[in-house]
């Protein structure tokens, strides 16, 4: 086949890069012209995708992979067209269609007959078929259904472990024509040809292409699956802060509780980030605004950064004029990525308390760092309190010698090891 996929970011150039390795002929189209020449050249936009510089430059070379920055050209020599655009939301969670519809017209003008379209972004319910469907046959003059096919595949797969997480996970698709449908069948025979999968006897339908029976079906389901780690997190969240409060290790209560097979109680933490937990539950709500338990996790889980800097005012006294490090601005361990990360909120709270605060993370340089308007921090400076954001492996092993002077260390991750630092109050998120 001939794949365009129109996207080449964290997610986009690992799907080009899979779909190449299948032997097909993939055209990746961006709009950020570095990326184009970045790729062309055979070379990684990003760092810390496992694998992905080795099979991008064997892609490349192979002739199997080329980027462009002209969507619709590309569209036009393709018979499968895949969408891994961003799409974003505000802070009142509204999403801003913006890039999605700029990328969405490009794809129209260069559509061509008995092409498969598949939106790969995770969207609100009812977004492929009241927003795309009609955009794309008005930009091209084409019926869908009958001259091109239209389904929502949602990606599944976490920055870092993409290719991993593409042969663990079933891949789902919804068509507009319901289950088993034209639209559909091209879809399973799409994925089936491009991706592999592990063997899952977890499974009861079996590892593979799995057909929910409509788009609105398969945007759901997404939705669901992180929104439902969402409300997990922030059900562990208010657990770790009881528990705080009346001398109960939460870390202990929670795999007491998960001993038994119906409890899967998450972990506490000092923040959830990243593009897809923080996000996802907010689209939701745009089209169940009365799922009050969905609201309230979300509500619950953006405060832990707050919550945490005052478990750090608490131990440390007033923070005005102490110089506390935030360690770690990427939103998870291993991944330079600051998505929603709770870096932000929580060097926010501590200028708000008159701290002057410094941020670290090994994954980032000095020159990024000040970038986002933070003064970069060095271990082995002085600092007074330290706060752990990310759990770096880097930080694994870190003693009170590599913060010289501190007097409070706040572990937001439950990632130290208290011992390493006798002398000084250590707090854990969720532990008394």
């Amino acid at each position: 086949m001939n794949i365009t996929v129109v996207g080449l970011g964290k997610i986009g150039l690992p799907l080009a890069v899979q779909f190449a390795g299948k032997g097909h002929r993939v055209l990746g189209a961006d709009v950020n012209p570095a990326v184009v020449e970045t790729v062309n050249a055979g070379n990684e936009p990003f760092p810390g995708e496992a694998d992905l510089q080795t099979k991008l430059s064997t892609a490349v070379e192979a002739g199997l992979l080329e980027a462009t920055t002209d969507t619709a050209a590309a569209v036009s020599e393709s018979d499968a067209v895949v969408i891994v655009v961003p799409l974003f939301v505000d802070a009142e969670g509204k999403p801003d269609f913006g890039w999605m519809e700029s990328a969405t017209q490009d794809i129209a003008r260069g559509l061509r007959p008995d092409t498969l379209v598949s939106y790969e972004t995770t969207l609100p319910v009812g977004t492929t078929r009241t927003r795309w469907k009609p955009m794309l046959e008005e930009g091209s003059g084409l019926v869908e259904g009958s001259d091109f096919h239209l389904v929502f595949s949602p990606e599944r797969v976490l920055t870092g472990r993409v290719f991993a997480d593409l042969r663990k996970y079933p891949k789902l698709i919804g068509g507009l024509d319901g289950l088993g449908g034209a639209g559909a069948r091209r879809g399973i025979e799409f994925y089936e040809a491009v991706l592999d999968f592990d063997d899952r006897p977890d499974l009861t339908r079996g590892n593979g292409v799995w057909d929910l029976g409509s788009a609105e079906a398969a945007e759901m389901a997404k939705l669901a699956e992180t929104t439902y780690r969402d409300v997990n997190i922030g059900l562990a969240n208010q657990f770790g802060r009881f528990a705080a409060a009346n001398g109960i290790d939460v870390y202990q209560v929670i795999e007491a509780s998960n001993s038994q097979p119906y409890s899967h109680i998450h972990r506490p933490g000092i923040a959830v980030g990243g593009h897809c937990i923080p996000v996802y539950p907010r689209l939701y709500l745009w089209n169940d605004p009365e799922a009050t338990v969905v609201r309230a996790a979300r509500e619950a889980n953006a405060d832990m950064p707050s919550y945490t800097v005052g478990v750090a005012t608490g131990a440390a006294g007033d923070l005005s004029g102490k110089t506390v490090a935030v360690l770690g601005a990427a939103y998870r361990g291993g991944v330079k990525e600051t998505a929603f990360s709770g870096v932000f909120a929580t060097v926010e709270a501590l200028r708000a308390q008159g701290a002057t605060v410094v941020v670290h993370d090994p994954m980032y340089s000095d020159d990024e760092l000040a970038k986002f308007g933070w003064t970069p921090y060095r271990l082995g400076d002085a600092v007074d309190v330290a706060i752990v954001q990310a759990d770096h492996a880097e930080y694994r092993e870190l003693s009170a010698s590599d913060l010289p002077g501190v007097s409070v260390v706040i572990d937001g991750r439950n990632h130290l090891d208290p011992a390493r630092f006798e002398g000084v109050t250590f707090r854990t998120v969720g532990r008394a």
